[in-house]
């Protein structure tokens, strides 16, 4: 009985210190100016979260530009513990707790990219879409929050998030103590040659041959392929105007090896010639969509593209040995992976990249690099170096879904815990989870 009646003055004790740390929190929030929040359902892990909307300037360096509502869901830990900078490089889909914010029991505080999802312009004016204006936007982010929290910081993002959080870095070199970007790419070119040597080598001459022969037979039986898709797809509401549907097959049919390695694809699973073009489309279809490239999906990422195709750079599409069996698509060039809203031709900047790239190479500032073996986008991972302040991890036979610390080996997890306590000089406790 009196174990009972402990563990109810426990439990109520707990419930009274996280109502009055929510009532402290928001009082906080409120005096933070041109925000808007909204309570809303509790993540897991966490004592409060919100979905709030900040107001941002257009032109971080002209006020008259105009400004723009940027969405964030902040999830409150602790006034004393880290805080997580999550940083979105699209929409934000839902409010999820990152694996840092588990591991160090810290606060997150996630940020959708702006001209993406929610956080868009009254006008889409496009020359405001730059990594100037969007880390801009961060460090904004950073420095109101830092009036709530003052311990450790952290900055971490997924793929294009995780290029973010480098470019974050990059310019604001000071906001956080420690950047984890996972699966970054960091191109140094409109058209990174990089991408081209990965799938040239990248598996067995005979993985390769096969990927080779699939799309030679696609592109043979493309009517008949063309067909497949459409009874595959009669359910789905998608449309082709941006690009023919003859386009957008022989766009999904040479993005097929790209997409095959980023998701860790097997090679036993290749059809092969005995195959019916059945088996061919469904398989098509699973690895390197045809739908990817319709109008719903290229309006989705094209501010995407327009970054890409104007300052982070991209990838495009080898030709060689299809030029017979391309109707549609140029064949003395690569065909570029960009598909730029109302079909645009901004000029390509390459001087930030330069710049970034010569200042990953020469600086030290405590960043820790994870990336799959196997993704096609770790051909363009920051190079890995001899640094005392940062460390790589290229996770072997894992791809851009699944490099992640809970899929670490225990020596790995062991030495990415370690180093995180030494640069931040704290103890991680919450790590059980993260050794099974």
């Amino acid at each position: 009985m009196k174990k009972l009646i402990l563990f109810i003055i426990v439990l109520f004790g707990f419930f009274s210190f996280a109502t009055a740390q929510t009532k402290e929190l928001e009082k906080l929030l409120l005096q933070l100016p041109d925000i808007r929040f909204t309570k809303i359902e509790n993540l897991t892990h966490f004592e409060a979260s919100y979905e709030i909307k900040i107001k941002q300037l257009l032109n971080h360096n002209d006020s008259l530009a105009g400004y723009f509502y940027q969405k964030v869901f902040l999830n409150h830990k602790g006034f004393e513990r880290p805080t997580i900078m999550v940083t979105e490089g699209y929409n934000i889909r839902q409010n999820t707790i990152s694996e840092l914010a588990e591991l160090l029991n810290a606060n997150q505080i996630t940020i959708e990219h702006r001209y993406f999802g929610e956080s868009l312009p009254d006008s889409l004016n496009y020359n405001y879409l730059n990594l100037d204006q969007s880390t801009a936007d961060l460090h904004y982010i950073n420095q109101l929050f830092h009036q709530i929290y003052s311990k450790k910081w952290i900055s971490t993002g997924i793929s294009k998030g995780g290029a973010t959080t480098i470019f974050y870095r990059y310019f604001y070199p000071n906001d956080v103590d420690l950047s984890v970007p996972y699966v970054a790419p960091i191109n140094n070119a409109y058209e990174d040659q990089r991408i081209y040597t990965f799938l040239d080598t990248m598996g067995s001459d005979e993985c390769r041959k096969n990927q080779k022969a699939l799309q030679v037979r696609l592109l043979e039986n493309r009517e008949e392929i063309l067909r497949l898709l459409e009874l595959n797809n009669k359910e789905s509401d998608v449309s082709y105007t941006y690009l023919t549907i003859n386009q957008a097959f022989e766009y999904a049919v040479l993005e097929y090896p790209f997409s095959f390695w980023q998701y860790g694809h097997s090679c036993n699973d290749i059809p092969n010639s005995k195959d019916s073009l059945e088996v061919l489309a469904k398989y098509l279809e699973q690895v390197s969509s045809i739908t990817f490239f319709s109008d719903e999906i290229i309006e989705l990422y094209g501010p995407h593209y327009y970054q890409s195709a104007t300052e982070m750079g991209y990838y495009g599409y080898q030709t060689k040995g299809f030029e017979k069996l391309l109707t549609t698509l140029p064949v003395t060039s690569n065909p570029h992976a960009t598909f730029l809203p109302n079909k645009m031709t901004p000029p390509f900047n390459g001087e930030l990249l330069k710049n970034v790239n010569s200042w990953l190479l020469k600086e030290d500032n405590t960043f820790i690099y994870i990336y799959g073996s196997i993704d096609t986008w770790s051909a363009t991972a920051v190079p890995p170096q001899k640094k005392d302040h940062s460390i790589w991890f290229f996770m072997e036979g894992k791809h851009h879904g699944n490099a992640r610390i809970m899929q670490m080996t225990a020596v790995q997890k062991i030495k990415l815990i370690t180093t995180m306590e030494q640069w931040l000089s704290l103890k991680i406790k919450n790590h059980s989870s993260f050794n099974k």
